[in-house]
């Protein structure tokens, strides 16, 4: 599915492709309009659709992906909501196994997120994921999500890649539009970044459920 030889950089996301985003939809979607409601004496039906209009409002931007933002808006301490249910945070299938593969054909293997440094920290202190990859990248540094094709030049100051040689992993589609648009050559999406969801239509791009479904068996890079 592909050749790994034409590829020298592994840029990965995080949150819905090395871990599943089941913890963040349930935060989002079932555990903070409960705690909100109990927080502001509302009805949990209508802190739930209330949030849902105002989140979606954020999509695409910056402000989607910041907990200051949110706990600024919203009146409540989001990482500390977040704690609460940290037990949901895990890895999607075969991560560190790819990981490993990884590095044992010595490739770069960076993981460029949108999450919220505080997010982010949460995540690495519960998974260890620092460990399995050589470098982390957060957009917030950058004042610029990754849906906007302009990160991408401020990614390769800091973390030189060469596009044609250099692979996206990514479940969000907007995310590897902008990539298409920058010029990074091989892009793969996931078809079920959330492990209690069905699968869903990644468009035109190319995508795994599995990561071992892109080695070939008996590929003797592999070992």
């Amino acid at each position: 599915m592909l050749d790994w030889r034409a590829v020298d950089t592994v840029l990965l996301d995080m949150d819905g492709t090395l871990l599943d985003l089941h913890f963040d939809s349930y935060f989002w979607l079932e555990h903070l309009p409960i705690r909100y409601a109990q927080l502001h004496r509302l009805a949990p039906e209508d802190a739930r659709e209330w949030l849902h209009q105002r989140i979606i409002q954020e999509q695409g931007t910056l402000n989607w992906y910041c907990l200051d933002y949110w706990s600024e808006q919203l009146g409540v301490d989001i990482p500390a909501l977040k704690r609460e249910v940290v037990d949901r945070i895990g890895f999607r299938p075969q991560v560190q196994h790819f990981l490993q593969r990884l590095r044992q054909r010595d490739m770069r293997s960076v993981i460029v997120t949108n999450a919220h440094r505080d997010s982010l920290s949460l995540k690495l202190q519960v998974t260890g994921l620092d460990t399995l990859v050589d470098a982390i990248i957060c957009s917030h540094d950058f004042k610029l999500p990754k849906e906007d094709v302009r990160f991408w030049s401020l990614l390769q100051e800091v973390e030189p890649f060469n596009p044609d040689r250099t692979l996206l992993v990514d479940d969000s589609l907007a995310v590897l539009r902008s990539a298409e648009r920058y010029g990074i050559a091989h892009l793969l999406s996931i078809s079920r970044p959330d492990s209690q969801a069905p699968a869903r239509s990644t468009d035109d791009f190319r995508a795994v459920d599995q990561f071992d479904e892109l080695f070939k068996d008996g590929d003797h890079h592999d070992e």
